[in-house]
């Protein structure tokens, strides 16, 4: 099992962005679809003045978002485990409306913030447990929010992440299985479920 969760993980981290699985390569921000398309999302939210949460289960995607959009100087804020001022970092950007994303670890943002100075939600690596998920994109929709809340999630073509969204809808329960930070869930899946992720 704990093979098997590692190896799903590696998947998804390349899925992400070939960066993240450390294999040699000539690797670049040209070399993560996912990047490019968040670059998209976030250029035309700013250009029609809509301000983004960004949520991803890995911190060194994170750090790579950041780089990319100092890149493009696009103003944000990030939190994730390790933040110890989490609460000036919400207010700084609820106020600020100069500040356009604000970049959070999924399990850092799930609970305790409000964040309804954002109109846009985008899952980067979606976690497969909805309720995980549902509760992240929950902190836009907070007492107070005005606005329309739009969500985007990432998903890779051709990769392990659209194979285990084409398995959820035989088995939601799969969702939370695959991906249980211990691995326990894994005994839910049946043989086949698991050739079905490493296929081609």
């Amino acid at each position: 099992q704990i093979q098997i969760l590692a190896a799903l993980t590696r998947l998804r981290q390349a899925a992400c962005d070939p960066r993240l699985t450390k294999l040699n390569g000539e690797w670049n921000d040209d070399t993560s679809g996912k990047l490019s398309a968040l670059r998209e999302i976030l250029s035309e939210a700013v250009a029609g003045g809509h301000r983004v949460l960004v949520f991803s289960q890995f911190v060194e995607m994170l750090q790579l978002i950041k780089t990319t959009l100092d890149q493009d100087g696009v103003k944000y804020e990030y939190l994730d485990g390790s933040t110890k001022d989490r609460q000036e970092r919400v207010d700084h950007f609820n106020k600020d409306e100069t500040c356009s994303a604000f970049l959070i670890s999924l399990k850092a943002g799930g609970t305790g913030l409000n964040l309804t100075g954002a109109d846009t939600v985008v899952h980067f690596d979606p976690w497969w447990n909805p309720a995980v998920e549902d509760q992240a994109t929950d902190r836009a929709h907070r007492i107070g929010q005005t606005k329309v809340v739009t969500v985007y999630r990432l998903i890779a073509r051709g990769t392990v992440e659209e194979k285990i969204l084409q398995l959820s809808d035989k088995k939601r329960a799969l969702m939370e299985n695959v991906l249980s930070t211990d691995g326990a869930g894994l005994k839910g899946l049946t043989k086949a479920d698991i050739d079905e992720l490493f296929s081609d």
